[in-house]
């Protein structure tokens, strides 16, 4: 704690603001190579919620980019700055009550296990957006791959740039193998597992309900 700084604690704690919300939260990080479908995931299971009256938000790679972290490369030093920072906002968001996805590459095993051991009094839960690189380049969505392949990219994520696969992620997800509605079936599953909702209805089950 640096001196002179006194955080203020309020009166409103998260187990207030589950029982408003009708559900718990949580931070679900995505990782993956580019093209894994990181961002088209967590989209679909922003959608899937919103229609269940469940409230959460999706903090994506470039969006933040664009913004937040628009003075960051892709150096390995500002990747971890970059994750840093995305820690740090997804923490506050997910103490307002708010289910968070973040949606990041992430290549580096200790930046997500800061956000890990950042997260250590919230419900954090890694997922594995599981591609291989060859489909990844395939789809090449944003045209990067092919990009890389010209050196107009330098550091380009599981080509010249490393990605490190995660060892021991709560989830995996096979996105080469099952289509989208598949894949967002499965985490819904796993998050009612998880009870951090409590229903696949739309305005289903309350929290206060699924506790007694």
């Amino acid at each position: 704690m640096k001196p002179n700084i006194f955080p203020f604690q309020g009166s409103i704690n998260q187990s207030d603001r589950h029982c408003l919300n009708g559900h718990r939260t949580a931070l679900l990080w995505f990782t993956g190579l580019s093209g894994s479908g990181k961002s088209t995931l967590a989209h679909a299971l922003e959608e899937r919620l919103f229609n269940m009256g469940i409230r959460s938000y999706v903090l994506d790679g470039d969006n933040i980019r664009c913004g937040l972290n628009n003075d960051l490369g892709l150096s390995p030093k500002d990747r971890k700055e970059n994750i840093r920072r995305i820690a740090e906002v997804a923490k506050l968001m997910v103490d307002s009550g708010i289910l968070v996805f973040a949606a990041f590459i992430a290549p580096y095993r200790n930046s997500r296990m800061f956000v890990r051991e950042l997260m250590s009094d919230y419900p954090f839960y890694e997922c594995y957006v599981n591609c291989p690189v060859d489909v990844c380049e395939t789809r090449d969505p944003k045209g990067l791959y092919k990009k890389a392949r010209k050196g107009e990219i330098t550091n380009m994520t599981g080509l010249t740039a490393p990605y490190e696969e995660p060892k021991n992620p709560e989830l995996i997800v096979a996105t080469d193998l099952m289509p989208l509605n598949q894949c967002v079936d499965q985490l819904i599953d796993f998050l009612i597992v998880r009870k951090i909702i409590f229903s696949r209805a739309p305005n289903g089950h309350s929290l206060q309900q699924s506790l007694t």
